[in-house]
């Protein structure tokens, strides 16, 4: 049985080359970078010649790029970091950020008392760019924190607008870009942001390895304390072979960029057309959405609901639900349960999301399997 693999906003498989860039490290240098014999510079190198390729392909300067483990450390460290060395007072998001930041930012409101307040989310599923004005309006010193593409529906922030309404009151500005990087173009230095985040095995990397994006003057203090590794910010012996990796996957992600977005883009929309076509009242959830994420409301029985991503498995297709199974118990996805009414919310929503390893026979075979169930 053909297995397919319809789940990349969830993670991607690693390209070729980046596993084979990843082996040459790891056979060949496999020295500590805080080293000062040639082994260690050797490993330092790749550390740095990476962190080179990556501020280049996104616009701003490799001091700026700090090595995480993942993009949910980076924002732990980003939001905890404004809240005690840069006195932010108030946090503003949204209800369907990912839960790196809604956690966190509970966390910081329940150790902290900060103020914390929540955009409104129109029912495209956008962010209510007039609400945020408003809630800007207030003087107090405040980080916004929003997410570029969401990862649930797809919707897209308008980066570039959303920046200037934050600088024009004097708010930081943070950015969640995890679903973006390597997917469209950056140039940071032109974008009023201050901070955005990410993680490799989103963009065909290996697992494990991220990055933060600290504009040159944001004062960030240690997320953890040893060695003099990133800065000093982050202590701890650096994976260099996941760094090198996410480099690489990076660099072919923007190298490939214009070809590999239109073909995705085309198979969301066979896949759009033909669920469309099989089945007359599904229903797109969210509007305007990013080319390579499709959430569905599908027109089937609630008691379907949960075992529908069973029975897809079941003949090898991946995908995953807009809501998540806790416990045996079917519970509405966060982001869903803003845009959906209560009764939609009790039918099952798919989030299909492409890459550029899919193709059309993969969208047939999950059109078969829709109409099996």
């Amino acid at each position: 049985m053909k297995k397919i693999y319809l789940d990349n906003a969830a993670t991607t498989p690693l390209r070729e080359e980046v596993i084979t860039e990843m082996m040459l490290v790891l056979q060949n240098d496999f020295g500590n970078p805080s080293s000062t014999h040639s082994f260690g510079r050797g490993a330092k190198n790749i550390m740095e010649t990476s962190r080179k390729s990556i501020a280049k392909l996104l616009g701003c300067a490799a001091q700026e790029i700090i090595f995480t483990s993942s993009a949910t450390e980076a924002t732990n460290w980003i939001l905890k970091s404004a809240v005690k060395d840069l006195n932010i007072q108030r946090i503003i998001t949204s209800k369907i950020e990912h839960h790196a930041t809604l956690y966190t930012v509970l966390h910081l409101q329940n150790q902290y008392g900060i103020e914390v307040n929540y955009v409104n989310i129109l029912p495209s599923g956008a962010i209510d760019t007039t609400h945020l004005v408003t809630l800007l309006s207030k003087d107090v010193k405040t980080l916004v924190s929003l997410m570029h593409v969401n990862n649930e529906i797809g919707t897209v922030l308008d980066i570039e607008k959303t920046g200037r309404i934050c600088y024009q009151h004097h708010a930081i500005f943070h950015c969640d870009t995890v679903q973006s990087i390597g997917k469209t173009e950056f140039n940071l230095h032109e974008l009023p942001v201050d901070f955005i985040v990410a993680s490799a095995h989103k963009f065909h990397g290996p697992k494990g390895v991220g990055f933060a994006y600290v504009k040159k003057g944001m004062l960030l203090q240690p997320f953890l304390f040893g060695g003099e590794q990133e800065k000093g910010l982050r202590a701890g012996t650096e994976a260099v072979h996941q760094v090198a990796g996410m480099a690489k996957a990076l660099d072919l992600s923007y190298e490939h960029l214009d070809t590999e977005r239109k073909y995705i883009a085309d198979l969301k929309n066979y896949c759009s057309t033909l669920l469309q076509f099989n089945f007359p009242e599904i229903k797109t959830n969210g509007s305007d959405t990013f080319y390579n994420i499709l959430n569905v409301l599908l027109p089937f029985s609630e008691e379907k609901t949960a075992m529908i991503l069973f029975n897809l498995d079941i003949k090898g297709i991946a995908v995953s639900r807009g809501s998540a199974c806790q416990s045996g118990s079917v519970k509405p996805s966060h982001v869903l349960a803003e845009i959906l009414a209560e009764e939609d919310l009790k039918k099952p929503s798919l989030r299909i999301s492409f890459g550029h390893y899919n193709t059309k026979e993969d969208i047939d075979a999950l059109i078969d399997g829709l109409k099996g169930i």
